[in-house]
């Protein structure tokens, strides 16, 4: 595990799908002494804090895991169509038993500060308990949703009763029996945990601020035949989710909404909200792009809440959805609209009340006072860039990457910023990242980043660095792309930042869909690592590698931009 005086090659912070990757392609294919740090107490990064009721991915399990080795692929066997946590830290603890990575981790150790020395181009890391780690490359897998949003509601510490938040669930069994509940929140994560609460609360009150359009998981156990054609159609599947834009394993139609007549359109939304999914999203190519063409989707999942909810002020509440659909990550459910049919819900429209404060026996609305013996915060994450600025970053001269991101991240490609040599972000902010099936973009990027690190030890390059221009030429693209789609018209999604009080709004993927963004992270490297500076210290003649201005070009319009 230790390397001498605590130094070595490369320092991993996380042991997530993106830490677990990035251990074996350093230490087993270039053969680093490689160290990863995860502050969990075992495997799975996200997936190891949410534990939440209902939690469960929203990516089909057969593309939901690694693809870089087909006999690990072949190895596994999933249960279900859509995974739930336990199942997937399964699948994490078998891939890590396979390549053997523990004895590389450290557990339970958290980073609150990694800083750059310049004399030695070293990064020099430490963790809360007060030890220090040395590395020339240092590596962030920390997940793009792993931060805890609580929002600053006065009163909470004067809560009497117990209260949760869905991104840090306790590990031990949450009784809600007999009680009454209050769940803040109706994104992904409310809309997936509201049916489990409700089916042993006493009453569960669900406090929407935003509506959300859902559509049916239709999770069920999957068939022996399924999942042998799954395992027979290993190179085909890979093929697809790295030839989509959104990674996932089915392709986006090539048909416009207008290409067909109402009368067919509507049966083609009927047979995709019957498969459920994700894949409803795929129905037409123009839905993220088009706003008369999304408004057909969005009034036919609006009609589907009002057809399900028999109260009729609930189910207009719940379908009081002013934004275009997928405009957000879409959820997918289990009977999550269903769930307000039973006698023991009730849902809080805020637009009609606000949350005034919480109180010792429940919240204060401006309309009343509603008595909780628990509160369930399901309001979601400081996303993407949180987690990296919960850490003291410094880079060149004591930046801290808090101030070199106080207008919003400024990286090129999402693999580096500038003033921070040698520091690779696995889905950083500028990358496809959560508009996509996670694994494919953290499997894209970790080979990137191996083969970056292979070439600078090859060619005697000490540091590696995005330049500045480099960066704003990529966050002028990443604006561009993103305002050729609709995902820019929601001004409170998460994308935005919105969800976190005092952030600022810049959009953070990339809305370029994941088969542009691969060939352009190719095309960077074909053009001799263009908008990367890369220095030699030690040489004799030292070396400075910054390849021709890359031109981003965007003519080709963007359709089908990631889920």
């Amino acid at each position: 595990m230790s390397g001498q005086n605590n130094s070595f090659d490369a320092i991993i912070i996380g042991a997530g799908f993106s830490g677990l990757y990035q251990l074996h392609a350093l230490r087993d294919e270039l053969k680093l002494n490689t160290l990863t740090i995860e502050s969990g107490g075992d495997l799975g990064g996200t997936w190891f804090w949410n534990r939440y009721p209902g939690a469960r991915c929203d990516s089909e399990s057969h593309s939901y895991c690694y693809m870089f080795s087909e006999e690990i692929y072949k190895e596994w066997e999933w249960s279900e169509r859509y995974p739930g946590p336990k199942e997937i830290r399964s699948y994490l603890n078998f891939v890590a038993e396979k390549l053997n990575l523990r004895r590389n981790i450290l557990f339970n150790t958290l980073v609150t500060k990694a800083r750059f020395i310049e004399s030695n181009n070293k990064w020099e890391v430490t963790t809360q308990e007060g030890d220090i780690y040395h590395a020339t490359y240092l590596i962030t897998g920390i997940g793009c949703i792993s931060s805890a949003n609580i929002p600053n509601i006065p009163g909470l510490e004067d809560f009497k009763g117990k209260w949760y938040h869905t991104g840090n669930w306790p590990h031990e069994d949450v009784s809600f029996k007999n009680k009454r509940v209050g769940q803040i929140g109706t994104g992904s994560t409310g809309i997936q945990a509201a049916p489990e609460i409700a089916e042993t609360a006493g009453h569960l009150h669900v406090f929407q601020r935003t509506p959300n359009y859902s559509v049916p998981a239709r999770n069920a156990p999957l068939s022996e035949a399924f999942k042998k054609q799954v395992h027979d159609s290993y190179e085909e599947i890979k093929k697809t989710v790295r030839s989509t834009p959104n990674g996932h394993p089915f392709k986006i139609s090539e048909k416009n909404v207008f290409e067909t007549s109402e009368e067919e359109r509507k049966k083609i939304y009927e047979e995709a909200w019957k498969k459920g999914g994700l894949q409803f999203r795929a129905t037409y190519q123009d839905l993220t792009t088009n706003k008369k063409a999304n408004d057909t989707a969005a009034d036919f999942l609006k009609d589907k809440i009002k057809t399900i909810v028999r109260d009729k002020t609930t189910a207009q509440a719940l379908a009081n959805i002013d934004y275009p659909y997928a405009g957000k990550r879409p959820p997918i459910d289990t009977n999550y609209f269903e769930t307000f049919n039973r006698e023991n819900v009730t849902l809080v429209d805020l637009k009609r009340e606000t949350i005034v404060k919480i109180t010792e026996g429940g919240i204060q609305t401006s309309a009343r006072h509603i008595p909780l013996d628990m509160i369930v915060f399901a309001t979601g994450f400081d996303a993407i860039t949180g987690k990296f600025l919960e850490m003291d970053i410094q880079g060149r001269n004591g930046l801290k990457l808090s101030e070199a991101w106080k207008e919003g991240p400024k990286t090129y490609l999402g693999l580096q910023t500038p003033g921070f040599p040698n520091m690779f972000s696995i889905t950083g902010p500028g990358s496809p990242s959560v508009l996509c099936n996670m694994p494919v973009p953290i499997e894209q990027h970790v080979e990137w980043i191996t083969d970056c690190i292979s070439h600078m030890r090859q060619e005697g390059i000490d540091t590696c660095e995005a330049s500045q221009d480099a960066a704003n030429e990529w966050v002028n693209h990443v604006n561009e792309a993103a305002n050729a789609t609709l995902l820019v018209s929601v001004p409170h999604s998460w994308y935005l930042g919105a969800n976190v009080e005092g952030k600022p709004r810049v959009f953070m993927p990339y809305a370029g869909g994941m088969t542009r963004y691969r060939a352009l992270c190719d095309d960077v490297v074909k053009n001799n690592y263009a908008g990367f500076v890369m220095l030699s210290k030690n040489s004799s003649n030292s070396i400075k590698k910054n390849g021709p201005k890359h031109n981003f070009d965007i003519t080709k319009k963007i359709t089908t931009p990631g889920i």
